[in-house]
């Protein structure tokens, strides 16, 4: 008996200590910085602090009342545009008026990469994206709303479209053809505006890495219409899963429509979402949500501009000259030489989504004019909860983003560990007022200054660009600097 005892107790002990272990593990790293310090142009990097186990808070939805709704900022109002909707993601408005929304979720299938550890990593995912409100089967429709009568709310909800759409996102339009990015591949239909519905076969005109890890792709058609961009996320936080699952991912492509061809136009750009042209440049901006487990306050989501052929550096480096030491597939020589530092912080894990910059006759007033709007979803690994907000990023004269992000919409946070909804997307609709979605409480919000005239348009910068540069080994500038040093040494 004394036998069974002392193995009953070590037994015990055993329990509690994992218990407490246990315990320890769970309550994460607690952020030493305020969100506003990791934002802006210059945002304070702390040192990394590798997790094994990732920080977990998740605020919980539990909706909206019917008498609820977020808290505008200052001069802005805020109404329910249209509600009842399963899971609305991407917005579009048509040049008729009509404003399209996706209705969708993650796909149903294996994320790539295998092996036991992926298996047992998705499934505690997949536990904690469901207590997020952000699993279930995806609806896999596009939904057309419409305000007829002006009134500031969609009186039709139709779906329009369902056959042949899996896990679909990024919506664009032009010249009679509907673009719709699911997360295998984009599509073209033929659509006319107005009409109720979209009938008839897709187009495929490109595959696309399959969903699994980031699986939304979103599109963004360039302003003269020549060219359809599409933003990719990659499948893992620091390519754990190795590189080969990778490819295709962690990038935008840019298609052109009248070549039908590909390439890769910018790339290290760990999971980018929503994209847009500035007024000022014309260049291609996007928000990009970094890599998480290494802190409550690292590593800030950004909104940046992506040149052609940009490199951000991921899975390798951040912001510029930060190396994740985590990684374990070998670094491409020079990386260092040409990676870019993004252009504003936005924020650690605030899960920066849909973003659009101020357009000639929006409603939002003059505290909210030449700059962009962002909806920051919402953290599920800082403590406290970051985002959960729409805000506003002022650009200056020369279309560079400047300040601190100024909130827009709040109220989200409940302040006792849920959430009413999360902030998904913004779109701009055809009266000057601004749309968010709201994707698990399944409504879109409209935002304007009821006061507020219709914004003049932002001035393009105009001026003589820049040379070309000519692509070079940049061994040979090392060879040349070194042939030089040597020349002027004195021999004793």
């Amino acid at each position: 008996m004394a036998i069974f005892r002392k193995i009953a107790i070590v037994l015990v002990v055993l329990i509690v200590i994992a218990g407490g272990t246990f315990w320890y593990l769970a309550q994460g790293d607690v952020a030493d910085l305020s969100v506003e310090e990791v934002t802006g142009t210059d945002p304070v990097l702390q040192e990394g602090d590798a997790q094994t186990v990732p920080t977990v808070q998740i605020a919980e939805p539990v909706g909206w009342q019917p008498n609820e709704a977020p808290t505008p900022a200052e001069g802005l109002e805020v109404v329910r545009f249209a509600e009842g909707l399963d899971h609305p993601r991407t917005l579009y408005t048509l040049p008729n008026g009509d404003v399209l929304v996706s209705l969708t979720r993650a796909p149903n299938i294996e994320k790539p990469g295998g092996g036991i550890m992926d298996s047992i990593k998705g499934w505690v995912e997949g536990i904690l994206m469901g207590k997020a409100g952000a699993t279930g089967e995806s609806p896999n429709q596009i939904v057309l709303l419409r305000d007829a009568d002006g009134d500031g709310r969609a009186e039709t909800k139709k779906v329009i479209r369902e056959e042949g759409l899996d896990s679909p996102s990024g919506i664009a339009w032009a010249d009679g053809t509907l673009y719709v990015a699911n997360h295998n591949a984009v599509l073209a239909f033929d659509y006319a505006l107005g009409a109720d519905a979209v009938t008839g076969a897709p187009r495929k005109l490109m595959d696309l890495a399959p969903g699994g890890g980031h699986w939304m792709r979103n599109l963004e058609l360039s302003p003269d219409g020549t060219q359809l961009y599409v933003a990719v996320g990659s499948v893992s936080n620091i390519g754990e899963s190795g590189m080969e699952v990778e490819k295709g991912r962690a990038m935008i492509w840019e298609y052109d429509l009248a070549k039908g061809r590909a390439r890769q136009y910018g790339a290290g750009l760990r999971n980018p979402n929503g994209m847009d042209f500035s007024p000022w440049t014309g260049e291609l901006w996007t928000t990009v949500n970094e890599r998480d487990m290494l802190g409550s306050d690292l590593v800030p989501d950004y909104l940046t501009n992506v040149p052609v052929g940009a490199q951000y550096g991921w899975p390798w480096v951040y912001y510029r000259t930060n190396i994740d030491r985590r990684v374990d597939a070998p670094m491409p020589r020079f990386l260092m030489e040409y990676v870019r530092k993004p252009e504003y912080a936005l924020g650690p894990h605030v899960a920066a989504l849909g973003m659009v910059f101020s357009k000639e006759g929006d409603r939002m007033g003059s505290g909210f004019g030449g700059g962009v709007f962002i909806a920051r979803h919402g953290s599920w690994n800082r403590k406290p909860p970051s985002g959960y907000d729409v805000v506003f990023v002022d650009f200056d004269d020369l279309g560079n983003p400047v300040g601190k992000p100024k909130p827009v919409l709040t109220g989200f946070l409940t302040g006792n560990g849920t959430t009413r909804g999360r902030p998904t997307w913004v779109e701009w609709a055809g009266d000057g007022s601004l749309l968010v979605s709201d994707d698990t409480a399944g409504i879109i919000w409209r935002v304007r200054s009821p006061s507020a005239a219709p914004a003049a348009a932002i001035a393009a910068l105009t001026g003589p660009s820049l040379p070309p540069r000519e692509l070079r080994d940049p061994r040979a500038d090392f060879e040349a600097d070194y042939l030089r040093k040597q020349a002027g040494q004195k021999v004793n």
